[in-house]
């Protein structure tokens, strides 16, 4: 049976997880909305793969569109409430990952880390959630 501690660490990674979903979300429009180069993600290519796969009219399509635009404000401060954190958390996994492996391995690690970052950091060339459009 759980003890108390480990009832709380699994609440808080179930919590964790899921703001790091809606966070994730929430950063692929803001992306997406940017210009972002990686294809078709955020709000319209949702709307889209809801118009495919519920045969969503031309009235339903904008009718979600605007659900989503009417909740981004809020996805957005989400988001910008909960990064820092995020990294924070995602510092200390790294961290704690690292201290188990072996110098070959941690470089490596490294190297996968950084690999990752590349990918989803946002480009420094362009606006970041907050600045005037």
């Amino acid at each position: 049976m759980f003890n108390r501690s480990k009832t709380w660490a699994v609440v808080l990674l179930a919590a964790t997880f899921g703001a790091g979903i809606a966070a994730g979300w929430a950063m692929q429009a803001w992306a997406d909305d940017r210009g972002g180069s990686r294809g078709r993600r955020g709000p319209d290519a949702m709307v889209a793969y809801l118009a495919g796969e519920l045969d969503l009219t031309p009235g339903q399509r904008d009718s979600v569109r605007a659900v989503f635009a009417r909740h981004r404000p809020a996805m957005q401060a989400l988001w910008e409430s909960v990064h820092p954190r995020m990294d924070s958390v995602r510092r200390a996994m790294r961290d704690e990952v690292a201290a188990q492996l072996t110098p070959e391995q941690q470089a490596r690690y490294r190297e996968l880390v950084a690999g990752w970052e590349q990918r989803h950091r946002p480009d420094s060339s362009t606006e970041k959630p907050g600045d005037a459009k």
